[in-house]
């Protein structure tokens, strides 16, 4: 599986993240290193225990990491949780966590195959 496939699959934006970083190298840097990010986690932890401000801050940080790194479908999840949560608002929470869930694990998924093949 190349990089560019890897990207297809969770349906990022690799030819804009490429064009920012220059190099493949950077992008495949950044991608593997983004299996590291204790983010998400974070974000989980934060929610379970209704810490809005760390849920808030978790949700943001994968807000931008997901942007920079071109991972679309996460930074669109992240964005709608991000403000929502800002807002200090209740009504769509878990719909918008489990929206982030799902394309958290779809990136992830796709970056552990790319790192095995």
């Amino acid at each position: 599986m190349t990089l560019k496939q890897c990207y297809e699959i969770f349906e990022g934006d690799y030819e804009g993240v490429l064009g920012r970083m220059r190099k493949e190298t950077l992008v495949e840097k950044f991608a593997l290193k983004f299996l590291d990010d204790p983010s998400f986690k974070t974000l989980q932890q934060g929610l379970a225990v209704h810490d809005r401000e760390t849920a808030f801050r978790a949700a943001h940080t994968i807000k931008g990491v997901a942007q920079n790194l071109g991972f679309t479908g996460l930074y669109e999840s992240a964005n709608r949780l991000t403000e929502i949560l800002r807002q200090d608002e209740e009504k769509e929470v878990s719909s918008l966590v489990n929206q982030l869930e799902s394309e958290y694990h779809k990136t992830v998924n796709a970056i552990l195959a790319y790192r095995e093949a």
